[in-house]
């Protein structure tokens, strides 16, 4: 294929070369039944097979126990956080760990549908730490515990869930890992249920994955709509409604390419490597600066500014003449952003590293 830029966008965001020959390939007839997957109905075994593989293939991936049910639904992690409420709350009191934009984000939509208590929060570092779970103020009997694992905004992240048994609670953990799912193992036995977006980390966007213990499917307030309530989508297999089945279908190609890679823990290797060479290139540097305690910080979002902020835009320019793309950092925070998702090559890193120190050495 012709050499293409790297994207280091936070989402939409890159996906692999190898994931998206194949789907070109098979764009107009895939594995010879005449059709294109988007023209395929949702009933047919075409599309059976290909979301039967699917599911395996991410519990394989994932490490994920028979007692959990993957859903594949639609709206983004935007709308989780309603859905999640309207299914798990009760209406009663939901604690949230505040650490970054997207945990704020959730607070405040969860408002509309249960007692949100905000159990810690870090915003007073600039969400730059995460507050230790021994810090927790939990409500007495919480429907449960949401936190979002990875801050894509403000580069956190919890490289270890919290035991909240170890807390003396024993509710549920809702976790949003849209910006790091499938880069690192999940330990099951701490989560309740985890939701994401796919278009970080699994694909494009359109697809969302929720992945929910079975004994939490009945807890659904009877106001909550019947193709966003998860018993009625575990029992229809994600079949209740039509899903984006494209979606699924690229999604199904990220998770096999994954597991060509050798699984989770070799994905984590990479991502991990990835991340050590450009934090070391920032933290070694004159010019650019990381306020993230090297404690939580995030191995794929990461944020950096340069001191003199007046050269920002002579950094964009610069960076998209070497075909470096979408470095620029949210407009809530400024300065930059580089996000390291799966797709993203170790050589794409190793170029960024390259064309810091050489706008430092013009610059600095």
């Amino acid at each position: 294929m012709m050499s293409r830029p790297y994207n280091f966008s936070a989402g939409p965001a890159a996906i692999s070369e190898e994931v998206l020959a194949i789907a070109a390939a098979e764009m107009l007839d895939w594995h010879g039944c005449g059709m294109s997957v988007m023209e395929m109905s949702h009933r047919g075994k075409e599309f059976g097979q290909i979301h039967a593989q699917a599911q395996a293939d991410l519990r394989t991936l994932l490490a994920i126990p028979e007692h959990f049910h993957l859903l594949f639904m639609q709206g983004g992690a935007w709308a989780q956080n309603a859905i999640v409420p309207l299914n798990l709350s009760r209406g009663e009191t939901v604690d949230f760990v505040v650490t970054g934009a997207w945990s704020q984000k959730s607070t405040k939509e969860a408002q509309k549908y249960c007692r949100a208590h905000i159990a810690a929060s870090s915003e007073d570092t600039g969400f730059t730490t995460l507050p230790a779970p021994a810090t927790w103020q939990l409500s007495d009997r919480p429907a449960y515990i949401h936190l979002c694992s990875n801050e894509t905004i403000h580069g956190v992240e919890f490289h270890e869930l919290p035991d909240l048994r170890a807390l003396g609670c024993d509710a549920p953990l809702v976790i949003d890992f849209s910006s790091h799912v499938a880069s690192r193992p999940v330990d099951w036995s701490r989560v309740g249920l985890a939701f994401a977006g796919a278009q970080k980390n699994l694909g494009p966007a359109g697809l969302t994955l929720v992945v929910v213990r079975e004994d939490l499917l009945d807890r659904a307030l009877p106001t909550c709509p019947s193709a966003f309530t998860y018993q009625t989508v575990a029992q229809h297999g994600s079949m209740f409604n039509t899903p984006p089945t494209y979606a699924i279908y690229i999604a199904s190609l990220v998770f096999q390419w994954l597991l060509r890679l050798g699984g989770i823990k070799a994905v984590e290797a990479r991502n991990t490597a990835k991340a050590r060479c450009l934090y070391e290139a920032i933290d070694q540097s004159a010019l650019y600066t990381n306020p993230v305690d090297p404690a939580c910080r995030s191995r794929m979002n990461i944020p950096f500014h340069l001191r003199d902020a007046e050269l920002q835009d002579a950094f964009l320019a610069g960076a998209r003449d070497r075909g470096l793309l979408q470095l620029k950092g949210h407009k809530s925070v400024g300065g930059m952003r580089a996000s390291l998702y799966n797709a993203m090559p170790m050589e794409g890193v190793l170029a960024l590293v390259e064309y810091l120190r050489d706008f430092e050495q013009t610059h600095g």
